[in-house]
């Protein structure tokens, strides 16, 4: 470890939202024994920023500071607390104040990366919040989560504590609570549940502490409520306290003080049944987010009953001309909308919809579409008020927005549907407004979790009828395609097709980027709808990549399909897809509804796991085959073709633009891109360089040749699977998957086995130490992982297990 008198006296001014903020000494080493220095603990915070932030804004924040380092495990580093705001604080830092009895605290408020970078610059390493915020008077509102430390005592460890929060989980949800945990960084578990701020921190507590006792009755050679160090060993503490209004909690996604630079990361719960789960370092973490939704974005706070009160945080009516209301919004039942051009730091346009007594708002970087072919970002912001609705003017330079606002666009609108993740209305603007006139828009929820719950897609529709201006407080009810008189000659019975396939590869695959259009990969199954009407009606069926016809497993896409589908006959490639609470989808939760077919159990599981049909591209119109057409016809065909509405999508494409496509879908947590050449046909059940698949992630279809029984928690059920990729010689070895498994697929697997036992190895490779203890198996079955890289042996270096893959065949299996 270098002294400190010869490391590298470093410094710059850097401009963060605005604010100039002197960095200095960046190459002191804060975490000796790792080498990691205050610039690296910027970069973290700095990368993790707008994870952490929803979880501390509004709420005091104390500090735990390492001015020189946090030392060694033998010689720890000096350490001290801090809630009292420095007098030399930037006076752009928000402040809370609490007043007690004999003394009042001014605290800051990590509310932006400004905030949290001055932090970082003065090592300050370690945040810890309370449970509540601050109110929209400025005192401390009743708590918005709930939070159980699970503090292991000597002889006990994180495996331990994993085991108590799966046990505190049903009870939690018997309350009406779903709790997710947090591994702490230090040698425990938080699990966190979000609240209503119906309770006080005195009743939260309360319910917290019988909690506690209620785990330790049932579990008392696990579990302990009581405080004291003597009753700990062996046990895990489930510590109630910091419920307390006066207690705090180490924030999500800071840093710890230890020796190793470790993290108060949250996880899911598949990963607290993992074998090998540990604390996770700072480099861990960022690695992480870059490519996964944030786990506890569910308690991202809101404000309940005051949807204004994030609004106000952000703004300080003494410094900023915009309005600034006191009191919560009250209900209306208007339909004005406004469109305002911004000139804050990057020119874009605020798009407003007045809704249950406020204005939901969407920044547009890039405006309104003018064409129907094109879809533009939409980043949902915080809810504004009313009044905001004819706001014009200057906001200050340093403020939050700060720059020229002015009315782009202005009047009420017709609304079609208002649902959790896509709204469709009609906007009647002021004569001479931006819009021109009548325009009917969608605004479609991206299904992005974490940083990428905020993002939808704006898109331009076609008129549907002569759209009228409503009467106030009129709501339209959403329009649906009448149905098709029956034809005859016009079914696709007996026609059948196979998909077309895309080509891995990369940007320097693409050459021109003018000459592609590109469309986000989807996380689902590829299946062919075919719409079919006869003497007896209209009907549809669903056909996977390997023919397998999957109608009966999903009926409820039928109605929307039917009805949405404006030809007697079609035939359309697509995706079916689950979404996950927050709109995402989710290949997990999709394996729920696969290969289902007793009537009962499919309508059970349609309820508990709804699915879309994504639709990308057209083979067959009213009998016409389409598929000698190029790309940008049959797009034009499909959006005549196709409505989307309900449980059918037309999803959108960016024309020539690889850069914003890619970067959208990295932004939306998505698998990649598909770039199709504009000027290609669709080549019936070929793989096509003519479309190309580019992953942000590296992805991999495998066939499984085997399993190891596990150990442990694990005994008696499936510890990992043994992969492998077909090859000339025959199925080559590629490595074992052990993790991201759900509970349901450790039940089923051995079931599933039983039947497709085999004597011998199917690899023509596999190592001696891997082949020891191994269950052999018939290799039929094909799934997909998840993977760091290739190493140079041909192994899956880290791989995750994503889910089975019923729709593919061994024999399709290629190296990706």
């Amino acid at each position: 470890m270098p002294s400190r008198s010869s490391q590298v006296e470093s410094s710059q001014v850097v401009s963060v939202d605005g604010h100039r903020i002197k960095l200095t000494n960046l190459d002191k080493v804060l975490y000796p024994a790792t080498g990691t220095t205050k610039s690296d603990v910027l970069r973290y915070y700095a990368a993790v920023a707008e994870f952490l932030i929803p979880y501390a804004a509004g709420r005091p924040a104390t500090r735990k500071r390492w001015v020189h380092g946090v030392g060694t495990v033998e010689e720890p580093g000096s350490m001290f607390f801090q809630k009292n705001l420095d007098e030399s604080a930037p006076d752009w830092v928000a402040r809370g104040t609490i007043r007690h009895a004999n003394r009042t605290i001014v605290y800051p408020l990590v509310n932006d990366l400004a905030t949290l970078t001055w932090l970082a610059q003065i090592a300050a390493l370690e945040i810890h919040v309370p449970q509540w915020r601050f109110g929209a008077d400025g005192n401390p509102a009743n708590p918005d989560r709930l939070v159980l430390d699970l503090d292991p005592g000597t002889g006990a460890g994180l495996p331990e504590c994993a085991e108590v929060a799966r046990l505190a989980r049903p009870i939690l949800h018997d309350m009406g609570l779903e709790p997710m945990p947090v591994t702490s960084g230090s040698k425990g578990i938080h699990l966190y549940a979000a609240l209503d701020g119906r309770y006080t921190s005195t009743q939260v507590s309360d319910i917290a502490h019988e909690l506690a006792r209620a785990l330790e009755a049932d579990h008392k050679h696990l579990v302990v409520s009581d405080m004291k160090k003597e009753l700990r060993t062996g046990k895990v503490l489930v510590d109630w306290s910091q419920n307390n209004a006066a207690k705090t909690t180490i924030a999500p996604y800071s840093l710890r003080g230890r020796a190793h630079p470790t993290v108060a990361v949250p996880r899911t719960w598949e990963e607290l049944a993992e074998p090998g789960l540990a604390h996770l370092d700072y480099e861990q973490v960022i690695e992480r987010m870059a490519h996964r939704p944030d786990p506890l974005a569910r308690l991202a706070p809101g404000a309940p009953g005051d949807r204004l009160e994030l609004y106000r945080s952000k703004r300080d009516r003494e410094k900023t001309p915009e309005p600034v209301p006191a009191l919560a919004p009250a209900a209306s039942t208007g339909q004005s909308f406004v469109i305002q051009e911004h000139h804050a730091r990057r020119l874009h346009w605020d798009f407003r919809l007045e809704h249950d007594g406020v204005l939901v708002s969407w920044a547009l970087p890039r405006g309104v579409p003018t064409d129907v072919k094109k879809n533009h970002l939409a980043v949902q912001t915080e809810d504004h008020p009313l009044e905001y609705g004819s706001f014009e003017g200057t906001i200050p330079a340093g403020e939050y927005g700060g720059g020229e606002v002015t009315i782009w666009d202005s009047g009420v609108y017709e609304l079609e549907k208002w649902r959790e993740n896509e709204v469709i209305a009609t906007l009647h603007g002021r004569e001479g407004g931006g819009l021109g006139g009548p325009t009917r828009v969608a605004l479609i929820h991206t299904g992005g979790q974490g940083k990428d719950a905020k993002n939808w897609l704006i898109h331009r529709m076609r008129p549907e009828h002569e759209a009228k201006p409503p009467a106030a407080g009129q709501r339209a009810e959403p329009a649906r395609r009448p149905a098709l008189p029956p034809r005859t000659g016009s079914s696709t019975a007996g026609r059948s097709y196979s998909p077309m396939l895309a080509t891995p590869g990369d940007e320097a695959d693409l050459h021109d980027s003018a000459d592609w259009a590109f469309e986000m990969k989807w996380d689902g199954i590829r299946a062919l709808a075919y719409v079919e009407t006869d003497a007896g009606g209209r009907s549809m069926r669903l056909v996977t990549r390997n023919g397998n016809d999957v109608t009966v497993s999903y009926p409820d896409l039928a109605d929307d399909l039917l009805a949405n589908v404006d030809a007697r006959s079609a035939v359309l490639d697509g995706e079916i897809v689950a979404l996950d609470p927050s709109g995402r989808p989710d290949f997990g939760l999709l394996q729920t509804r696969m290969k289902l077919t007793a009537p009962g159990d499919v309508r059970a599981a349609a309820r508990k796991t709804p699915v879309r049909y994504l639709v990308f591209d057209v083979l067959e119109r009213d009998g016409e085959p389409c598929v000698r057409e190029d790309y940008d016809t049959r797009r034009r065909v499909l959006d005549e073709l196709v409505a989307s509405a309900g449980a059918v999508q037309v999803p959108p494409a960016f024309d020539g633009d690889f850069a914003h496509a890619f970067d959208t879908s990295r932004q939306l947590g998505l698998e990649g891109v598909l770039a199709k050449e504009r000027d290609s046909d669709y080549s019936v059940g070929r793989r096509s360089g003519a479309w190309i698949k580019i992953k942000h992630h590296l992805m991999q279809e495998v066939v499984v040749g085997g399993w190891k029984p596990g150990s442990g928690r694990r005994a008696g059920t499936v510890g990992s699977l043994l992969l492998g990729i077909p090859g000339p010689d025959g199925l080559r070895y590629v490595g074992k998957v052990g993790t991201g498994f759900q509970d349901r697929d450790l039940d089923e697997m051995r079931e599933r086995f039983a039947g497709l036992r085999a004597r011998t190895t199917p690899f023509t490779d596999i190592p001696a130490a891997d082949a020891r203890e191994a269950h052999w198996v018939e290799p039929t079955l094909v799934g997909e992982v998840e993977f760091a890289e290739w190493t140079g042996s041909g192994r899956l270096r880290q791989p995750s297990w994503r889910g089975w893959r019923p729709d593919k065949s061994p024999s399709e299996v290629v190296r990706e």
